[in-house]
């Protein structure tokens, strides 16, 4: 990861070391993205088709632990690396597993601190968009060079259209549902803001590129919910 790329993550990610803000944290994703628990759901089922059933699975972007608790309730056989950069929010994807931790190694840092496996699946949730495109296709490489031929990856995350007046539609969509999920308008406004300045989002299209580039080739969508899609891809 370039020095530029790092100090912009890092500044957003800011947030996700805060004690406080991380003590939160598990009640703003489902507010924030459509069908959360669904996505969590419909990544084990995709993983499953091809992982064996005492799989060992890379999970990038793995802090708060909701997909990792999804994921080994699903599938008892399936131990896990979850990494993370953020130390609070692994300590709080200990919380969350309780008595699941013992399938679970989580390893504070990049893809570049995650073992070399090989991995029998590997999935990356609500982390890519935080890369900018030179940075994202080089961690998408390096998970897939983790992978054993054939092993299916799951990536989801911020993807909707980028052209004239099209993003601000969108990013409008996104501000929409979580108050309609209950959530503050005034909180749900600083979270546009910080998606609107901050996260490196992309097309569809360029993202499906992205994938591709990475080693991807038969990446297919299976996930879109406003701002959020979600691609299955195999090594």
């Amino acid at each position: 990861m370039n020095a530029d790329t790092r100090h912009d993550e890092k500044t957003f990610l800011r947030g996700f070391d805060d004690p406080a803000a991380v003590a939160r944290y598990t009640e703003g994703p489902p507010r924030f993205v459509p069908g959360l628990d669904a996505l969590h759901r419909m990544t084990g089922l995709l993983l499953a088709e091809h992982a064996p059933r005492e799989a060992a699975v890379l999970v990038l972007g793995a802090g708060g632990g909701s997909e990792l608790k999804a994921m080994a309730e699903a599938q008892p056989g399936w131990r896990f690396v979850g990494v993370d950069p953020a130390g609070e929010m692994l300590r709080l994807a200990e919380r969350v597993l309780g008595p699941l931790m013992e399938r679970v190694t989580l390893v504070q840092g990049y893809i570049d601190d995650a073992p070399d496996g090989p991995f029998d699946a590997a999935t990356c949730l609500l982390t890519l968009h935080f890369l900018d495109a030179a940075e994202r296709t080089r961690t998408v490489g390096e998970i897939h060079r983790r992978l054993r031929p054939r092993s299916p990856f799951v990536a989801a995350h911020a993807s909707f259209p980028q052209g004239l007046g099209e993003r601000d539609v969108w990013l409008d969509r996104y501000a929409a549902y979580p108050i309609a999920m209950g959530a503050e308008p005034a909180d749900v406004e600083k979270a546009r803001a910080a998606v609107a300045g901050s996260l490196k989002s992309f097309s569809p299209e360029e993202d499906e590129a992205i994938l591709r580039d990475a080693g991807f080739s038969d990446a297919a969508l299976f996930y879109a919910a406003f701002t959020f899609r979600g691609w299955i891809g195999h090594a």
